[in-house]
């Protein structure tokens, strides 16, 4: 373990403002970067089979003790620790706000009272900081009481989540395009541009409820400017809604949809479920308790929890 001045400084993102995972590594003791779906890294990988050299340095270059800022957005700071362990790959971590995030190391973490504004961190996914007033920062940080947490017991990881055995016969042909397609999406150069909301909507979300057992009279998309509405029964009136369906852009994350749903349903003065997605991962809230989340499911990887979505999701 390094001389305490004489630690390396990194830095690890913890997704976007709007999208962050920053709690997530906090609660469990982990840094952890993408693009994990590619597999445990090992030097007999090519930077190219990550999207670049991020994953290696991951991997590869800190040492046990060194100094790590954990970052949001462009050069927000939430938290500074100590890294505690060597790569690892964690399975666990494949869907955490629907980023793949398992390359992992330990970390012992210290969240700092307020989020900081340094103004000069690097905005890459993970990387050596060489900024002096950053690195005087984590020094000074480190070396200042309270000490205690820099030798605290690691919180307990969570246990991987079963893969769903089968998926249901009825969204085998989905779930199957899926897995076929979803890796195509991120391949600029093979496949061009993101598929848009609406692409989505009509490969994935519509022949899902379809799927699901609802008729196409009873799914309504671009009802009212909501994305997709689905009546419970005719006419297609407000008080007959059975939930609203909102979707992002891929790769925007689900959970940013919503607000928008929330603002249709009060606009129309309906407490009904919502569903969020970008056609391949959705997320269910229940209207009747203030909209919490209560059941999810990433059509590229269902797991057993997944069961509840589909069962709330079809038609009684």
């Amino acid at each position: 373990m390094a001389d305490a001045n004489d630690r390396a400084v990194w830095q690890v993102g913890g997704g976007p403002t709007q999208r962050s995972y920053v709690n997530q590594l906090i609660e469990f003791g982990v840094a952890l970067i993408r693009p994990g779906d590619a597999g445990e890294w090992n030097a007999a990988f090519s930077d190219d089979d990550f999207g670049g050299s991020g994953v290696r340095r991951f991997a590869t270059e800190p040492g046990l003790g060194d100094i790590v800022l954990l970052r949001s957005g462009q050069s927000i700071i939430h938290a500074v620790g100590l890294i505690a362990s060597q790569y690892l790959y964690l399975p666990q971590f494949d869907d955490v706000n629907d980023w793949d995030l398992q390359h992992a190391r330990r970390v012992r973490w210290y969240r700092l009272p307020a989020p900081y504004d340094f103004g000069a961190a690097n905005p890459r996914r993970f990387g050596r900081i060489n900024v002096a007033s950053v690195i005087g920062y984590a020094h000074n940080f480190t070396q200042s009481p309270p000490t205690d947490w820099q030798t605290e017991a690691l919180p307990s990881l969570p246990d991987p989540e079963p893969e769903l055995s089968s998926s249901p016969q009825s969204i085998a042909e989905i779930v199957a395009l899926a897995a076929d397609l979803a890796g195509s999406y991120w391949d600029r150069e093979r496949f061009g541009e993101h598929p848009c909301e609406d692409e989505m909507i009509v490969h994935y979300a519509v022949p899902l409820l379809r799927a699901l057992g609802w008729p196409p009279e009873n799914i309504a998309v671009q009802w009212r400017s909501i994305d997709i509405c689905v009546f419970r029964a005719l006419p297609r009136a407000p008080a007959n809604i059975e939930f609203i369906v909102e979707a992002k852009r891929l790769g925007d994350g689900v959970e940013g949809a919503l607000a928008q749903a929330q603002g249709y349903a009060s606009a129309l003065e309906v407490t009904c479920d919502l569903v969020v997605t970008d056609g391949l991962r959705y997320r269910l809230y229940d209207g009747p308790s203030g909209f919490q989340p209560v059941a999810y499911a990433n059509l590229m990887c269902l797991k057993q929890s997944s069961e509840k979505l589909f069962s709330r999701m079809w038609r009684a």
